[in-house]
């Protein structure tokens, strides 16, 4: 019997589609707002939400009071940011306060941004779609099921989402969206006060000047860089599985099927292999920089894309799961720590490594015949425990790691305690 902590939920609410930098500090928190706005019993005259944890504390840099506001559109908002140490029960916590023309409150929430847009209170899952019924809950059992049954992992999927190949359809037009507004867009700078220039747009004219294996490596650094430049917009990305990571899945399977002419189809199986190793990783750990480091963000996106490149290269059952696990192991303790707050840096760098990796995890992962020490489930279990064990300081407070070097380089330090925004 599968526990409820380990449920598998569905891959869609891995990819999800919305505007960035990040999918707990913008996306969650929009997503929030314009709930909490539905349920109160009248229309408010004043809204206060008081951001804590992590949230507060890249509040500015993650476009989170922006995305707030935009939510609740013409309503009164007094947003506070608590960045307090303080017993949460998790890092993402936000409360609204909603209060009619008299001052008496008529409604509140607490709820918390768990990644990839998606959010819990203290009942659960707040507005999921349906619930999926997979017949296993960890990778292992997958592969011991479709050895059962003589079915590939993304044959799982099929049997077990609705309308699976129209929804992924549309997920991936999405992504491909992203992948070529990055390519082609004239913006020279990023906005924010860090004033990074994007690139991919010069990496493609480099690229088509070289000859493989390295315009190769320089067509999959474009198109990842491209996506996480528009994720650093605050354009409309995927969360793969969030928004800080968004540029790995889409760079790989770009590249496979503009440069090496892989079939639609053999892409959206891939795209639902990547899904599953996703949500299997969001049930035994998390997706959440705030949780465990980034770790939960790029190194499940570049397992994703490992598993996706494994099996668009042929790779049998074994081989997929450990191009996945090579992945994650060699991301295991990755801080989370956004200079200023921003999606920017080392952000987007770190998309186009991640995709460079599991491209190479996946074409190693043929040249064996996938049996190996440790498991990706090991793997994940050792995930969380490690985000666990890390400090606050590097789990997307900026506190910590290279944000705190900019901080001392600039003189300032990180506000703490309670103000309004």
């Amino acid at each position: 019997m599968i526990s409820a902590k380990h449920h598998l939920r569905s891959i869609f609410e891995i990819f999800n589609v919305g505007r960035g930098p990040s999918s707990t500090h913008s996306m969650g928190p929009f997503r929030a707002a314009r709930i909490f706005r539905q349920r109160c019993p009248q229309p408010p005259a004043r809204i206060r939400v008081s951001l804590l944890g992590s949230l507060a504390a890249t509040c500015e840099g993650h476009l989170t009071d922006q995305s707030i506001a935009a939510a609740l559109q013409n309503t009164d908002l007094e947003l506070i940011r608590d960045t307090r140490d303080q017993p949460l029960p998790h890092p993402n916590t936000m409360r609204f306060e909603a209060f009619d023309e008299t001052g008496r409150s008529i409604a509140e929430w607490e709820v918390y941004s768990v990644g990839a847009g998606n959010l819990e209170d203290s009942s659960g899952t707040v507005g999921g779609g349906p619930d999926v019924a997979y017949p296993f809950s960890t990778i292992r059992e997958a592969m011991d099921y479709c050895e059962t049954h003589g079915q590939l992992f993304w044959q799982v999927v099929e049997l077990t989402e609705a309308d699976l190949w129209d929804r992924l359809e549309r997920i991936w037009e999405r992504m491909r969206e992203a992948v070529e507004r990055g390519l082609a867009s004239g913006q020279v700078v990023l906005p924010g006060p860090l004033k990074l220039r994007r690139r991919a747009k010069g990496c493609l004219a480099h690229a088509r000047m070289l000859d493989s294996p390295q315009r190769d490596v320089a067509l999959i650094s474009a198109y990842a860089l491209a996506v996480a430049e528009e994720n650093a917009e605050g354009a409309v990305v995927v969360t793969a599985p969030s928004c800080g990571s968004s540029g790995v899945v889409p760079g790989v399977l770009y590249y496979f099927e503009e440069n090496k002419d892989v079939p639609r189809r053999e892409i959206l199986q891939a795209l639902a292999t990547a899904g599953l190793f996703g949500t299997v990783i969001r049930a035994h750990a998390s997706i959440s920089g705030a949780e465990v480091g980034c770790q939960g963000e790029i190194g499940s996106a570049c397992s994703m894309a490992a598993a996706a490149a494994s099996q668009l290269l042929g790779g049998t059952l074994f081989q997929i799961e450990y191009a996945a696990e090579i992945a994650m192991e060699h991301h295991l303790g990755l801080t989370c720590d956004p200079v200023e707050g921003y999606v920017q840096v080392p952000c987007i760098e770190r998309n186009m490594t991640a995709a460079l990796r599991a491209f190479e995890c996946a074409t190693f992962s043929l040249l064996t015949d996938g049996r190996h020490l440790i498991s990706f489930d090991d793997v994940i279990a050792v995930m969380d425990e490690t985000g666990h064990d890390l400090q606050q300081a590097y789990r997307e407070t900026g506190r910590g790691g290279l944000a705190l070097l900019w901080q001392r380089r600039r003189g300032t330090q990180p506000a703490r305690g309670r103000t309004s925004c």
